[in-house]
């Protein structure tokens, strides 16, 4: 049996052999052991712009604007976004230029203005937390829970010694959360 570590360098774990990668794509998001999202940028920005070509293609074409922004959030937005609640809280402003680059060019072929990766990132965290909180039986609903004051309804802010855990889903989520509840 084999297990895949992008981390730790040991050559066992509990007597199983581990065999060590520089990246690994779960779910269809790619991770690597540096622990940073820019082989998943470099894959979303990949297939983002084929399928910005079919957009363009279908332009050419003289496709109605409504086909177009449906065939744009289905087939080219679905990848552009894919798992951004996980990646883009943690991603360098290097990687998310490049999708916001994407993001504007799809917007040209479209003649419209489409939401930033930013925007959709922190539009779908708020909502996850939400779901998060009104959902007892998921995983995270205790930890969130935890976080609740009892003076106001906001959420206690998690003590983050590493800039990479303040840079993760619950804090960035809940400092989301309270700048919209104030």
């Amino acid at each position: 049996m084999y297990i895949c570590c992008l981390i730790t360098p040991d050559a066992s774990l509990a007597g199983l052999d581990i065999e060590i990668v520089e990246e690994y794509k779960y779910l269809g998001v790619h991770l690597n052991n540096k622990l940073d999202w820019t082989h998943n940028t470099d894959a979303l920005y990949k297939k983002g712009q084929s399928r910005l070509h079919l957009l363009r293609r279908l332009r050419s074409f003289g496709v109605c604007r409504s086909l177009l922004r449906t065939f744009y959030d289905s087939v080219v937005a679905s990848v552009i976004f894919y798992a951004v609640v996980c990646w883009s809280c943690g991603s360098s402003e290097r990687d998310r230029k490049r999708l916001n680059k994407l993001v504007r060019r799809a917007g040209s072929a479209l003649d419209c203005s489409l939401d930033s990766i930013e925007e959709v990132g922190e539009r779908r965290m708020l909502a996850k937390l939400t779901s998060i909180m009104d959902t007892p039986s998921h995983p995270l609903h205790e930890t969130v829970g935890a976080l609740s004051s009892s003076f106001s309804s906001r959420l206690l802010h998690p003590r983050c010694k590493r800039e990479r855990y303040r840079r993760s889903f619950i804090p960035t989520a809940v400092r989301l959360f309270n700048m919209h509840n104030t």
